[in-house]
């Protein structure tokens, strides 16, 4: 018999259930509201709000869990979440709204960011982490780190071109300024490194977003307007124990040591293991780890090929006495002034005149060897030993690094709308990425619907959970007590 749509369409004045009892126990809101713990928002805002004067603002607590709904549904936007939570139960549930309370504006989620700051919010991602640590997720002995890009909230009609050295030279504090009496004071302007005389180096830039760097992941990328998003996480479970945004040009390799001082703060305890891919690879890095004892399960770069020039690898570095030796045996000088990676040692002119080694040793065009010697470079050669006994990139603990760290980078750009920005500036992104974080940690906290498969549908979870308890009772174990879901043909 053909069904007809019932005639009490119209809106019910009544509900005789708890608004709870409409959202499945299994629901990740739900499941996520007996562990959350935000009552310590108030006494942390409550300085910014006059006792006295204005209206009542909304509850930060509540605030706070909109914003979480939205990041648990994918949703980024404070117009897109609005509109749904007009119409989703769960999410009027979850941040304590009733079917006819009135939601706020959406301009109110972004006046009330701007007002408590980043702080606020990056003590709430460092909350999920101790909560973490309480229940027993993390136990910091491997920590897997890894960058990952992030667009921008700009479009390619913001991108415009500025010259560098330009700004530079405006910005730049005077060089060579001699006072003579009865004489103008002279300028002397120094020439850039890697810029020839009469040109000038074009950057592009966004100007809405001027934070951002237009930069690409890969050399057949097409660059983007983009940010930087740096991630440590545990071995254990997979929980993010650190997050911060940089710019999209700055050096991964750079703020490692940065991070791992923010883990020791944050959890107390100091990583047995770090492991990172080749970019992280520097020998300031290693160095800094050996200090710390910690184990680097970082390979090294490929060297790069010399040519028939003899290769850095041929001078014997003396760290003891700070002395570098040429395949002659010649002593190599320590120059006065250092780059940004190391100093540079030169050979005297006079040793390397008469050496028999000149014509493979460098170019006819110079008259005397020089050679880099990078910072914390005892401990780069200390680490490319190991890697040539035991290769890093067949380990266990790099093999987990592969999926275990880039599959979170993953999940929070497929799953919590982290593949781009929301609102523009890097306080705001920074905001985004804590709370997404967060989030997925709230995740590993919550547990899935059924323990041990963890974060598959509920059907397949349930399935896997059947043929698991049928496997288990083959071994005809009396005293196993098993419940089995009841599945239909």
């Amino acid at each position: 018999m053909l069904g007809e749509l019932s005639e009490h369409k119209q809106q019910e004045f009544f509900t005789p259930l708890f608004l709870d009892k409409l959202i499945p126990e299994d629901h990740i809101l739900k499941r996520v509201d007996r562990i959350l713990e935000l009552g310590w928002i108030r006494d942390e805002v409550r300085h910014l709000y006059s006792e006295t004067m204005g209206r009542p603002s909304i509850d930060p607590e509540a605030a706070v869990r909109l914003m979480l709904a939205g990041f648990f549904q994918g949703i980024i936007y404070d117009r897109e979440l609005m509109r749904e939570a007009q119409v989703n139960l769960a999410i009027r549930w979850f941040a304590g709204f009733g079917v006819e309370d009135e939601l706020p504006d959406h301009s109110t989620l972004s006046k009330l960011r701007t007002r408590w700051g980043i702080e606020l919010f990056q003590k709430i991602f460092t909350s999920t982490v101790h909560q973490c640590i309480k229940a027993g997720l993390v136990d910091l002995e491997t920590v897997h780190v890894d960058a990952t890009l992030m667009r921008a909230n700009a479009s390619w009609e913001s991108i415009t071109e500025k010259y560098v050295e330009k700004v530079v030279e405006a910005n730049d504090e005077v060089e060579g300024v001699e006072e003579k009496p009865g004489k103008k004071n002279v300028k002397k302007k120094k020439r850039r490194k890697g810029v020839k005389k009469g040109k000038t180096r074009k950057v592009k830039v966004s100007r809405t977003d001027p934070d951002s760097s237009v930069t690409k992941s890969t050399r057949f990328d097409k660059p983007q307007p983009r940010y930087k998003v740096n991630a440590a996480v545990d071995n254990k479970s997979g929980v993010v124990v650190d997050v911060f945004v940089t710019t999209g040009k700055t050096a991964e390799a750079s703020v490692l040591v940065e991070q791992i001082d923010r883990i020791e703060k944050v959890t107390g305890v100091r990583p047995s293991k770090v492991t990172a891919d080749t970019s992280y690879s520097t020998g300031e890095n290693y160095e800094e780890l050996e200090k710390r004892e910690i184990k680097p399960v970082i390979p090294t770069r490929r060297l790069p090929r010399q040519g028939s020039r003899f290769p850095v690898m041929r001078f014997k570095y003396d760290a003891k006495h700070n002395l570098v030796k040429c395949p002659a045996g010649k002593k190599l000088v320590k120059g006065r002034r250092k780059d940004d990676k190391g100093y540079a040692y030169r050979a005297d002119p006079g040793d390397c005149r008469k050496c028999k080694f000149r014509s493979e040793c460098f170019s006819h065009k110079q008259h005397a060897r020089e050679v880099l010697i990078v910072d914390g470079y005892p401990s780069l050669l200390r680490a490319r030993r190991r890697n040539v006994e035991s290769p890093v990139s067949q380990s266990e603990e790099y093999k987990r690094h592969k999926w275990l760290v880039e599959g979170r980078h993953g999940e929070a750009k497929t799953r919590h709308g982290q593949a781009r920005a929301s609102r523009r500036g890097i306080v705001q992104v920074a905001i985004q990425v804590f709370l997404t974080n967060a989030v997925m940690n709230l995740k590993r906290l919550a547990g899935p619907s059924i323990k041990g498969f963890g974060d598959l549908p509920l059907h397949v979870a349930g399935f896997c959970h059947y043929l698991a308890t049928l496997d288990l009772l083959r071994t005809s174990n009396p005293h196993l007590k098993l419940s089995l879901p009841a599945y239909s043909n």
